[in-house]
């Protein structure tokens, strides 16, 4: 049996800067604190979203028990800079490191400017981990576009409250044309991964897609309908399975089907999605919510010393 998982570390930089912690005491008891989930979860492989500092993640894995590998992805938004990653206990090999839109997709409009958007504001990366002499899982992993909107501001300044609802609406609007066109970018990579491929590689997707499992941006990724777990359909084999991704949401238990809480509401945003290699060999699946989450605002900003993250790992048992 393996473990997986996947986890928003929530800007996770070193003290100072524009975005880290203010001291090096709310630093090093947030390295505390995430250390203690990853080492209590023990994952195998473990993707991660929001690393600013490569350093921090350095400064992470020397908390960790036993050896960890990692890989990071090169592509990130200058002006806020968290990158998305992966650490394993095993070998692995950067398979993927992607963020342009795939043609004929264009770019699309980000903001009231005329500027166009061209690519994903994070990086899409893929690793082969090697488990073993006989098996290896490839991990893919994406952050797409939040929903916590921005508006233009002073240069070094952001606003996150809007002038006018008309503002609002269309920022909104901007961020889903992005959410969208950055989950294509995603199921194009998956695509890629899978073919020729189709029933040999073992694939999970896992990230923060930034929106529910039945969202349509999330269900880009799916792949062909039809077939979901729990369904009927499930247990009737067709065409769309060599290339479908399915969603392990539906295999948390209720209570904890969740992974972030958002001005009071429960939303589960942070997904692992498996192909028809792995689909079958899933044990049980788990939203580590005991770790009692904050209810957030639409100011990140205030958060700037938490001393946790502020979403669930998702973690996932295979029996490989």
């Amino acid at each position: 049996m393996i473990t997986v998982g996947t986890w928003n570390l929530e800007n996770l930089f070193r003290p100072g800067g524009s975005f880290g912690p203010k001291t090096k005491v709310v630093y090093d008891d947030k390295l505390a604190a995430l250390a203690a989930t990853v080492n209590a979860v023990a994952p195998d492989i473990l993707a991660v979203q929001e690393v600013g500092d490569p350093e921090a993640l350095a400064d992470l894995v020397t908390l960790l028990d036993g050896d960890w590998h990692t890989a990071l992805s090169a592509h990130f938004e200058p002006d806020h800079p968290i990158r998305v990653g992966v650490l394993s206990r095993h070998p692995m090999r950067v398979v993927a490191d992607t963020a342009a839109f795939v043609p004929p997709l264009r770019p699309i409009q980000g903001d009231d400017s005329a500027a166009e958007v061209a690519s994903a504001g994070r990086g899409v990366l893929g690793v082969d981990v090697e488990v073993s002499a006989t098996l290896t899982v490839t991990m893919l992993v994406c952050h797409l576009k939040s929903k916590l909107l921005s508006y233009p501001a002073p240069p070094g300044r952001t606003r996150f409250n809007p002038h006018d609802e008309g503002e609002r609406a269309r920022f909104g609007a901007y961020a889903l044309y992005r959410r969208a066109a950055e989950a294509v970018t995603v199921r194009a990579t998956v695509d890629g991964l899978l073919a020729g491929h189709e029933t040999t590689r073992n694939l999970v997707l896992a990230g923060d897609l930034n929106d529910q499992p039945l969202a349509a941006t999330t269900q880009i990724l799916y792949g062909p309908p039809g077939s979901v777990i729990g369904s009927p359909a499930f247990h009737r084999p067709d065409k769309g399975d060599a290339v479908r991704m399915w969603n392990l949401a539906t295999l948390i238990p209720e209570a904890e089907r969740y992974s972030r809480v958002y001005q009071g509401q429960r939303e589960l945003i942070d997904h692992l999605m498996v192909n028809q290699q792995l689909v079958r060999r899933v044990a049980d699946v788990r939203s580590l919510v005991e770790r009692k989450l904050p209810s957030i605002t639409a100011d990140p900003t205030e958060r700037r010393d938490a001393k946790d993250s502020d979403h669930a790992p998702i973690v996932a048992h295979l029996n490989i």
